[in-house]
C-alpha cells in the first residue's frame, strides 16, 4: 500500500464521525501484574470550599498509570492529615505500602497552599514532605503536580500528569462535518477549543516549549500548515503551496519546523526557518519521503519514505544530508515518534495485513509489538518516554489510547460520544 493512499484513507477515516462534541473519558484496560499499593488519607481542608476534590484527582492519576492500587477510603482505619497522626500498624493490616497525608491551606495572596507527605508504610519513614500552590482556578493544576511528585518518588521516572494533549474530533450533523483542533489535560480533563473548521485538520504538533501547536489544515481549500500561540489564539498561516503542505515537526530548539511539500512535483522534506521565512529542500529523491520527526539531538530527522521499494523509516543527517535505513522488520513502518532519551521510537508498524503500533529500540534492534488492535495509527510518545499515545478504533469509532513502552499498562480515553484522532502530547510544560 503506497503512502499516498496511505494518506487518503486516513482523511477518510477522519470523516467517518458522531454527531456529538469529545468529552474523553478514561478506561484502564490493562495494568501491573504487581501494582503498588497505595492509600491517599483524605486532606484536610480545614473548613475552605474548592471546586475540585483533589484526592480524587490524585487517585485518578495514579489509577491511570497502572503502576498502583488504591486503597478505598470505607476500608481506612482512620484518616490522617499529618504523618504524626499515623499508626503505621493500622495500615500494614490492610497491605499499604505508601501513604499520603496532607492539609490544606490559604495564603495571604488568596492562593491555595498544599502541604503533603510520603510515607514508606514497609520502613515506617517519611519519603518526601512537599508543598505546592495555586490560585483557585487551577486545584486541578495543583493536584496533577501532587500525582506527578508521588509518582517519581515511587517509579523514579518524572510523571506526566501535568501534561497535556492536542487532538482532533469530528463532529457529523448529516452531510456536513465539523473538525475541531482540540487541547486537554492529560487525563481528558479541561477541554478546550483551538480551532473550528468544516474542513479537515491534521497533524498537530507542539513547540518545544508547549505554548504553540504547528498542524495542517484544509480551510484554504487545499492543505496549508499553520502555527497557532495556544495562550492568545493568534494564528499564522506558514505555507500557501501547490500541491502537498503537511506534516509540521518542531525542532528541538524551537526555531525551524521541518514539513513536507510537493511544490516541485514529488513529495520532499524541507524545513522552515520560522523567524526568517527561508525553506531549505532536505531530500531529492523519486520517492515518497513524509512523516518527518526530530531527533532530540537536533542533527538528524527520522521520515518514512517508500525508497526501498515498501514504507519504511530513514534518518537523515541534516550535516551532509546522508540517509540511513533505520527499519527492516515487516512489510511497512511509518510514523515515527522519538523518546526523550532518543533510543525507544514508536511506530506504526506492519508484519502481515495488520496495523500495529510498535516500538524499536534503536540500540539493541528489538521490536516490541506494543497493541493487539487494528487500524492503530498516529504514535505520540509522552515527554517521560514511559507512555505512547495512538488512535485506534473501537466499536467502530475513532478513540484515542495509551500503552506503555513495554505493553505492561493501557488504558483508553475514547470521546462520550463522537470520534477522535490525531493525538500529540505535550512536552513537560514546567
Amino acid at each position: 500500500m503506497t503512502l499516498i493512499r496511505q494518506f487518503s484513507i486516513l482523511l477518510i477515516a477522519l470523516f467517518i464521525a458522531s454527531n456529538a462534541h469529545s468529552e474523553l473519558v478514561i478506561r484502564v484496560t490493562e495494568g501491573n501484574d504487581k501494582p503498588t499499593v497505595i492509600a491517599m488519607s483524605p486532606f484536610d481542608l480545614n473548613g475552605l470550599k474548592i471546586n475540585e476534590n483533589i484526592v480524587d484527582i490524585v487517585e485518578s492519576d495514579l489509577r491511570r498509570s497502572g503502576l498502583f492500587k488504591l486503597i478505598p477510603q470505607e476500608d481506612m482505619l482512620a484518616f490522617p492529615s499529618s504523618p504524626n497522626d499515623v499508626y503505621y500498624r493500622d495500615w500494614r493490616l490492610l497491605g499499604t505500602e505508601y501513604l499520603v497525608v496532607g492539609s490544606l491551606s490559604v495564603l495571604t495572596d488568596g492562593r491555595y497552599e498544599l502541604e503533603f507527605s510520603l510515607l514508606s508504610i514497609n520502613s515506617q519513614k517519611i519519603q518526601f514532605t512537599h508543598k505546592v500552590r495555586s490560585s483557585a482556578s487551577k486545584i486541578r493544576d495543583l493536584a496533577h503536580s501532587v500525582s506527578d511528585k508521588i509518582y517519581q518518588s515511587i517509579t523514579g521516572i518524572r510523571g506526566v500528569f501535568s501534561t497535556r494533549l492536542a487532538y482532533v474530533s469530528v463532529i457529523r450533523e448529516g452531510d456536513d462535518f465539523t473538525y475541531r483542533l482540540q487541547v486537554a489535560d492529560a487525563d481528558g480533563a479541561r477541554e478546550s477549543l483551538m480551532l473550528e473548521s468544516k474542513q479537515p485538520i491534521m497533524s498537530p504538533n507542539w513547540s518545544p516549549d508547549g505554548k504553540e501547536l504547528a498542524y495542517v489544515s484544509f480551510e484554504t481549500g487545499r492543505p496549508a500548515i499553520f502555527k497557532q500561540n495556544l495562550a492568545t489564539a493568534t494564528r499564522e498561516q506558514l505555507t500557501n503551496f501547490k500541491g502537498l503542505n503537511g506534516a509540521p515537526s518542531w525542532s528541538p530548539d524551537g526555531k525551524t519546523l521541518a514539513l513536507v511539500l510537493s511544490k516541485d512535483g514529488n513529495p520532499e522534506l524541507y524545513s522552515l526557518e520560522l523567524d526568517s521565512g527561508k525553506l531549505t529542500r532536505l531530500t531529492r529523491h523519486f520517492a515518497i519521503d513524509t512523516e518527518p520527526a526530530w531527533m532530540p539531538d537536533g542533527k538528524h530527522i527520522l521520515f518514512t519514505s517508500d525508497r526501498g521499494g515498501t514504507p519504511q523509516i530513514y534518518k537523515l543527517k541534516l550535516a551532509d544530508r546522508s540517509v540511513e535505513r533505520i527499519t527492516f522488520q515487516g512489510n511497512y513502518n511509518a510514523r515515527a515518534s522519538i523518546a526523550p532519551d532518543g533510543r525507544t521510537m514508536a511506530m506504526v508498524h506492519r508484519s502481515s495485513n495488520v496495523f500495529h503500533i510498535a516500538a524499536l529500540d534503536l540500540k539493541t534492534r528489538r521490536l516490541i509489538e506494543l497493541t493487539e488492535t487494528t487500524l492503530d495509527e498516529s504514535p505520540s510518545v509522552a515527554p517521560n518516554g514511559a507512555m505512547l499515545m495512538y488512535a485506534t478504533k473501537y466499536k467502530d469509532r475513532g478513540i484515542l489510547a495509551a500503552v506503555s513502552v513495554d505493553a505492561g499498562v493501557k488504558y483508553n480515553l475514547p470521546a462520550k460520544l463522537g470520534d477522535v484522532r490525531e493525538p500529540a502530547w505535550s512536552p513537560f510544560l514546567r
